[in-house]
């Protein structure tokens, strides 16, 4: 999924990062396949992107080994949806980092607020991306709830390898 040339092969490791990362929608998929909507049409109802772009971009995921396919029964139909891997979990910290950025450094548009990202388990709002600001524990996915005001939702983050419920709350 190269952004402009290939840079598997840079020694920059930004670089060989943006190679995979470098197309926004592939952390706006994650973030979504994080939150539990890794089946198809869950993906393209929440990110508005055509059914072409979508399968393009989880096939590269997928090759690039951000995601796996995950077996799930539609109705006594068997059917392929997404989940993260651990490569894909380990981006979170990036996630939770532009989500901060964001709220410190661009305007919030009418209707938005304060995204909370709550860590389960000490059950406190964390202002950093790989340890709870509270408590100190590293966090991982599944132990994280993000309060979306704009949304009115709490929504729970999956673990890697889980496909999770597409309306899963907290």
């Amino acid at each position: 999924m190269p952004l402009r040339s290939d840079w598997s092969d840079d020694p920059c490791p930004i670089r060989r990062s943006l190679d995979v990362l470098g197309d926004p929608w592939v952390l706006l998929i994650i973030r979504d396949v994080l939150h539990g909507r890794g089946r198809f049409d869950a993906l393209r109802g929440s990110l508005g992107i055509s059914e072409a772009v979508l399968s393009r971009r989880l096939r590269a995921m997928v090759e690039a080994g951000l995601l796996t396919r995950v077996d799930y029964d539609s109705g006594g139909r068997t059917r392929q949806g997404y989940a993260a891997t651990e490569s894909a979990a380990e981006l979170l910290p990036v996630l939770q980092q532009l989500a901060l950025w964001a709220e410190r450094h661009t305007p919030t548009p009418a209707g938005g607020g304060h995204m909370a990202m709550i860590h389960r388990p000490c059950g406190n709002e964390t202002t950093q991306g790989q340890v709870c600001s509270a408590c100190g524990e590293a966090l991982s996915a599944e132990d994280m709830t993000w309060v979306k005001p704009w949304k009115n939702t709490r929504d729970a983050l999956v673990a890697p390898g889980v496909l999770g419920d597409p309306g899963q709350r907290d």
